[in-house]
């Protein structure tokens, strides 16, 4: 059977500048593709040329005959006063699903999709509910491939769980933009990269994220082996050039056409290694206080909905806090409170004095209609960074601004661009607490990365509001979880909040739980049992491994032992030294190779 799509030699450029060239993308029944790649690689553009939304400069997309393509846009808006049922019946029109069946399938969908009264108006609800609708709206008419743009940024926790489902159990291909790799991992069958280091302009790699790790890190060092190989090749024929040859004979003439197309190749290659990440230094002040922030009996409460109650909490020093909670459940509304936007309903608050709190909003508020200058260094051409005085156009290009960006409005950047901009802020101002409200939204994963790498690093304390949970288990070290009916707990982990949650949701505790203070994070008394911690991406991808590790080494250890016994090398003081040096070093491998494999399989339960 052909491919529900088939697109070659695709090219797109938005005036001089070109997002992708001459690319083939083809999507065949149950492939599930994650599609990566940098800020500005053309991702979203590409799915839109995909689901005929978008015109390419050049190139042709064929689509399987009868075939039907669903769509999410990364931004879900519906008209005012339209009803989640008259948004789905117009999906099931525009699908040609006969009349008769349109009922049973509305039906069947909404219930999928967990979608509330189907009389509500679509505009009023909440981000993630709009999300879920549009994702109902896209998959109502039974597609046979759905292309998803960014689908995680508005959903909570629950919500990327409910979706990871249904995307798992469900028959139609996927092509899925997102940077959350716990997603990809758990979902995508394939991974694409959309990347102009690439020789074809992306890079396919079939299996999870774990296998695309490893293939892109095998492409990249052969991409290394062949620059160094044509630089030694160049070298060697510049030098030939210098001596002047007479370019009158045949054979000089075809070597001075080798050696321009070497030169060619070359640069070619060259320009295609170099890649830029943003870099991302949070400065955390002098401060040795380490009670910071300090909640006591804390209750929050707006019109009749109890945010939380009775909370104690403690905010240290060095602290990385993550807080977690399905939305709408208040962790916004916790940070107004740490700011000192919102004062608590009951309890109280207290700071440490002269307390430098700095605060990313996940609306990424930037001052209207100025220069992308005037946002970074709103006085002048210079800001101070770290004890420095440093030009803007050196400041922004840490943050991957052309100096030609600079001159560019504020509200024409992309969200992952006004991100940036809002952290290259942030960092201009040292912090004892820094508070940040969703700041993984539409940044790339190299860009993820460094930023996981900062707040690591960075000395003062922490509290995190992400739906990437990668990131939650990798940089914080306790958690404060909500439920969305006033209650909250302190974990040592994501997992173990999310297993309370569970619980909270199937049995309704009627009790209060008690709060425990970041000093000692365990859960709360409503926790029967920890939970097992989840493998990472790279552990699972060791896990799956290790077993055939540890055989190899036994047959090492199987024959340093029968070395050590073998008469000849008895009786040579050498061999014998050298014997021994292996045995000991193939024992301390196998024992090595045991523990991680223990260590493993408890943490993967």
């Amino acid at each position: 059977m052909p491919p529900i799509l088939n697109a070659q030699g695709l090219s797109k450029s938005f005036g001089a500048t070109p997002l992708f060239r001459d690319i083939a993308f083809t999507v065949s029944d149950g492939d599930r593709i994650g599609l990566i790649g940098p800020n500005g690689a053309g991702k979203s553009t590409l799915l839109k040329i995909l689901a005929g939304e978008e015109d390419a400069d050049s190139g042709d997309v064929a689509t399987r005959k009868r075939a039907r393509i669903g769509y999410v846009q990364q931004e879900s808006i519906f008209a005012p006063a339209v009803t989640v049922r008259q948004v789905l019946e117009a999906a099931l029109a525009l699908g040609h699903v006969p009349e008769s069946e349109r009922e049973g399938k509305l039906r069947e969908t909404s219930g999928r999709i967990g979608l509330p009264d189907l009389s509500a108006e679509a505009a009023t609800l909440s981000g993630g509910w709009r999300k879920r609708l549009a994702i109902a709206e896209a998959i109502v008419a039974a597609p046979d491939v759905l292309l998803l743009d960014e689908p995680t940024n508005h959903l909570d926790l629950a919500g990327i769980a409910w979706l990871e489902g249904l995307l798992n159990e469900d028959r139609f291909a996927s092509v899925i933009i997102t940077h959350d790799r716990y997603f990809l991992e758990n979902v995508a069958t394939e991974i694409v990269e959309l990347n102009r280091i690439y020789a074809d302009g992306l890079l396919r790699v079939q299996g999870t994220y774990s296998k695309f790790l490893e293939a892109r890190d095998a492409y990249m060092e052969s991409q290394s082996r062949l620059e160094e190989s044509l630089r030694n090749r160049v070298r060697t024929e510049i030098e030939w050039l210098r001596r002047g040859p007479k370019a009158r004979a045949t054979k000089a003439k075809a070597r001075i056409d080798n050696a321009n197309q070497l030169i060619g190749q070359l640069k070619e290659v060259s320009s295609r290694a170099q890649s830029s990440t943003a870099t991302i230094d949070f400065a955390a002040t002098d401060r040795q206080t380490k009670r910071l922030v300090e909640l006591n009996d804390v209750s929050i409460q707006l019109g009749e909905r109890k945010i939380v109650e009775h909370l104690n909490f403690l905010i240290a020093n060095g602290t990385r806090v993550g807080l977690v909670g399905p939305n709408g459940s208040g962790k916004t509304t916790i940070l107004r409170l740490l700011t000192g936007e919102l004062q608590p309903s009951a309890g109280n608050t207290n700071k440490a004095s002269s307390l430098r709190i700095v605060y990313f909003s996940q609306t990424r508020e930037l001052p209207e209609g100025v220069t992308l200058r005037r946002a970074l260094a709103p006085d002048s051409d210079s800001v101070v960074y770290q004890d420095r005085v440093v030009h803007v156009a050196s400041y922004a290009q840490k943050f991957l601004f052309t100096s030609e960006q600079l001159n560019q409005p504020v509200e024409r950047l992309s969200g992952g661009e006004r991100a940036r901009v809002l952290i290259a802020r942030l960092m201009l101002e040292p912090a004892d607490i820094l508070l940040l409200d969703e700041p993984t939204n539409d940044l790339d994963i190299a860009t993820l990365e460094v930023l996981e790498e900062s707040l690591l690093e960075y000395k003062g304390a922490l509290v995190l509001v992400t739906h990437d949970r990668y990131m939650l288990d990798r940089v914080s070290t306790t958690v404060l979880g909500l439920d969305g009916k006033g209650n909250a707990a302190t974990f040592a982990d994501y997992p173990q909040w999310e297993q309370w949650f569970l619980e909270q949701k199937e049995e309704p505790q009627t009790e209060k739980k008690p709060n425990c203070e970041v000093e000692q994070p365990k859960p709360a008394q409503s926790v029967a049992a920890p939970a097992k911690k989840k493998l990472s991406y790279l552990e699972a991808r060791e896990f799956a491994g290790i077993e055939e590790r540890v055989e190899v080494a036994e047959v090492r250890l199987d024959a340093a032992k029968s070395r050590v016994s073998d008469p000849e090398v008895a009786v040579d003081a050498a061999k014998l030294t050298e014997a021994l040096a292996e045995l000991s070093a193939a024992e301390t491998e196998v024992d090595a190779l045991y523990a991680r494999w223990a260590e493993l399989t408890e943490k993967a339960g």
